[in-house]
């Protein structure tokens, strides 16, 4: 077969050759109809004769230079595949190298800080270890010292009689320096050879621990923490700081921290709040077997003039009149009078002027019997009638003691009269108001008088425990320029004696010195008897109580709470609205609102008051303690801070010295110039002072799926399946319908955390405080009280229901037929 036949059989191609030089290939059998650019590069024959092989050749080549570029395109596309993936490992290696830089770093920063807590663990071990080492050295130093000398002082004297020495030889060079040796190592003591040569590590004897009970604070220094447990501070300190807190031995921690400490420390510990320490110390619990009768305390009241110190004179057969100015008492006075029978009666008596009305109402405020003395020729008098008042706000018994009998113009019925429109009712005309008719100069009818005292004082039944420590009320304070602070106190119950710590307010002090009435110096002060104390470090507040203490740091701890709660009062703002209406009111049981009412005229004065009485109700009234026509005055002020009142003017204003008095004891005046108002003012006090309705508000429900324990505590696994569980709120347990316990709850948990509530539809876990007695399907149900403030229309309400009710009683009792 020729060669043309054999080019005749090839596939037929179809190519067009371009000028540009681009061959464009094309095969309808052999390949798919796409074609492939291929360029054609100019090639160099090496003879002439291949010239015609041309074509043939460049077909030949066409394939393989194809197969060629698609291996080439290939192994491009591999090359960048692989490219990709060697980077993204690259990038990998590099991130995880940042990584592993990032927690080297960590964990040499880490490192750091052990190393420095260690190295500041490691000082304080070896400063205390040094310490420990000093201080027994320096005690074995001493014992070994005592030894030696008891050991010394047992040997017989010829012994310790130096022996005579012989004269020595003269020595020179080495031999003069180490013959010298023995005798200068003798001058050494004994004793310090024995403790150089005994001298070596200590050694520490394991004690058994002592687990103490331990009482925190609400705030303990940690050398205070440390005193109570036993232990030393640098452990303590130690132990802070592995805990975290870089504290020293002077700084305060908070209870929480201690209570961790103390436990870290192995001992009991119980936490008490910084009112238990004034608690603590002004509760008294005497048993019925230790108390013993006391003296009665009676104040003498009355207006200025009408004798109540000449009466005391002439109880006491002294002449106190004579010492005073203008014979007018200027001070309180406390004596103690032995009657005739034996028995002891303590008197205190207050100035009677009107510039003294603060004295007379600390008079009142620590007396058993008020004896109230009248002048039969004055009768009642403004000073008699602010007696009276300080009286009944004490509740305390009142004796009336009508002085001046022996004067020609005396009438004893008018004064029993007067007594009357005050509500003394004297004994003659039914009542309950002892009255006797004296003469202090003349002594008439005194032992009368005493003996009414005492047998107010047998009804009284005045008992006291006179073993216990002492507590008492600040009569008088004052300082005197050769003894410094001196307190005129009275014992109520114990017994005061000398060398006892007390507290007086925010005053501290110890009994150096007690003066009895006379001027005589004692020992000791039972109950409800006057002395004169000698100790104080600054004059205390006449009216403040007193109470022994244990030790110094107790009554550290009583004044620097005191402080701390009147710095708080004193920076707190200033009353409410209602406050500043009313005054303070008694806390608990108390409903009723106190007033000192001063007006213009005698007829709006009457005509409030019958408004005022129209408000009361079952739960609350309003009580007039003073009304009066005039200007509000000092006397006013004080009256209302005694009974606890809000002060009321109408049409009439206060003087300067009133209100100064009335800011610094925070008593608010009021003003009113329409009566309508002032009203309407008290009946929204009324309507504070209404006890507010309470009403049960349903929170939510919780089923209970599963019951786990913790210990030994179980805990209720619950589904929400109402309203919401609050932490705060209290709960009934529901089983078959029946109520098993009404209480609250203890814990409240959102799986592993603390939680304040918890919605509808979620699972919780649930404590009860103090029981666990709860079974799956149980009904936990969670509530609170509400309460709903009563407003005016209310006490409104209240006053027309009660008068509605009073009339249906007397209409009642008018129609009931009389008992045969």
């Amino acid at each position: 077969m020729s060669d043309k036949d054999n080019t005749n059989e090839k596939p037929k191609t179809s190519g067009t050759l371009s000028l540009g030089g681009t061959l464009s290939v094309g095969g309808a059998q052999s390949r798919p109809k796409s074609g492939i650019a291929v360029e054609v590069r100019r090639r160099r024959f090496n003879t002439p004769a291949e010239a015609g092989d041309a074509t043939a050749q460049i077909d030949m080549s066409e394939d393989s230079e194809l197969a060629r570029r698609a291996q080439a395109l290939e192994e491009a596309k591999k090359n960048a595949k692989e490219e990709e993936m060697r980077r993204d490992e690259e990038r990998k290696q590099a991130e995880q190298l940042s990584q592993m830089k990032a927690d080297q770093a960590e964990e040499v920063k880490r490192r750091e800080e052990e190393e420095v807590l260690r190295l500041e663990q490691d000082r304080l071990a070896k400063e205390e270890a040094e310490r420990i080492a000093k201080e027994e050295a320096a005690l074995d130093a001493v014992r070994k010292e005592k030894a030696a000398r008891q050991e010394r002082e047992t040997k017989p004297a010829n012994d310790r009689r130096p022996a005579k020495s012989k004269p020595a030889e003269k020595r020179t060079g080495r031999a003069a320096y180490t013959g010298g040796l023995g005798q200068r190592f003798r001058t050494i003591p004994n004793s310090k050879r024995r403790g150089k040569k005994n001298a070596g590590p200590a050694i520490h004897e394991e004690r058994e621990k002592v687990i103490r009970d331990v009482e925190i604070p609400e705030n303990i220094t940690v050398q205070e923490l440390a005193s109570r447990m036993s232990e030393k501070v640098g452990d303590v300190v130690k132990q802070l700081m592995m805990m975290g807190q870089m504290v020293t031995q002077n700084q305060t921690v908070d209870q929480d921290t201690a209570v961790l400490l103390t436990e870290e420390f192995g001992h009991r510990y119980t936490t008490v709040s910084d009112a238990a320490v004034e608690e603590e110390v002004m509760t008294f619990e005497d048993d019925a077997k230790s108390l013993a009768g006391r003296p009665p305390v009676v104040t003498v009241m009355g207006h200025v003039d009408h004798g109540k110190t000449t009466l005391l004179d002439a109880l006491r057969t002294t002449d106190v009149v004579g010492g005073e100015a203008g014979g007018i008492t200027q001070h309180i006075g406390a004596y103690q009078v032995k009657t005739k029978t034996g028995k002891h009666v303590t008197f205190l008596d207050t100035p009677g002027h009107e510039a003294f009305t603060a004295m007379r109402a600390r008079g009142a405020s620590v007396t058993d019997v008020v004896i109230l003395v009248v002048s039969a020729d004055d009768s009642i008098m403004p000073q008699t009638i602010e007696a009276i008042n300080h009286a009944k706000s004490a509740e305390v018994p009142i004796i009336v003691a009508i002085n001046k009998i022996d004067k020609p113009d005396a009438n004893i019925d008018r004064v029993k009269q007067d007594l009357l429109s005050h509500d003394l009712i004297p004994e003659d005309f039914g009542g309950d108001v002892v009255c006797v008719p004296i003469s202090a100069k003349q002594r008439t009818n005194l032992d009368d008088l005493v003996e009414m005292v005492l047998l107010q004082a047998d009804m009284l039944d005045l008992k006291a425990n006179p073993e216990r420590r002492a507590n008492g009320i600040v009569i008088e304070s004052r300082l005197d320029k050769g003894r410094g602070p001196v307190a005129t106190v009275i014992v109520e119950g114990g017994t005061l004696k000398k060398g006892d710590i007390f507290v007086m307010g925010t005053v501290q002090g110890r009994v150096r010195m007690m003066f009895d009435d006379k001027g005589n110096v004692i020992k000791e002060a039972p109950p409800a008897m006057p002395v004169e104390l000698v100790g104080l470090q600054s004059a205390a507040e006449a009216g403040d109580e007193f109470v022994v203490v244990e030790n110094e740091r107790k009554a550290r701890e009583i004044i620097d709470y005191r402080e701390e709660k009147r710095l708080e009062a004193m920076a707190a703002s200033g009353p409410s609205a209602v406050d500043l209406l009313f005054g303070r009111i008694k806390e608990g049981e108390d409903t009723i609102l106190n007033v000192v009412l001063k007006g213009d005229v005698q007829g709006s004065v009457e005509a409030i008051k019958d408004a005022l009485n129209k408000l009361e109700t079952a739960e609350s009234k309003v009580k007039v303690v003073h009304s009066g026509v005039g200007i509000i005055t000092e006397t006013d002020i004080t009256l209302a801070q005694t009974a606890n009142a809000a002060v009321v003017g109408f049409n009439v204003r206060a003087n300067p010295q009133a209100r100064t008095l009335a800011e610094r004891e925070k008593i608010d005046i009021r003003y009113y110039s329409v009566i309508y108002n002032l009203i309407d003012d008290i009946k929204a006090a009324m309507a504070g002072l209404l006890s507010p309705d309470e009403m049960e508000n349903t929170l939510g429900q919780a089923e209970v799926r599963q019951i786990f324990k913790a210990g030994k505590v179980k805990i209720a696994g619950c589904m929400v399946t109402s309203g919401v569980m609050r932490r705060d709120a209290k709960i009934r347990l529901i089983r078959d319908g029946k109520v098993i316990l009404d209480g609250q709850i203890d814990g409240l948990r959102r799986f592993k955390d603390e939680a304040k509530e918890v919605a509808e539809n979620y699972e919780c876990g649930i404590t009860l405080v103090k029981f666990d007695d709860v079974h799956e399907g149980d009904i936990i149900e969670a509530y609170e009280i509400v309460e709903i403030e009563k407003s005016v229309a209310d006490l409104e309400k209240a006053a027309k229901d009660k008068r509605d009710q009073d009339e249906l009683n007397e209409l009642e009792m008018a129609t009931s037929p009389d008992d045969e």
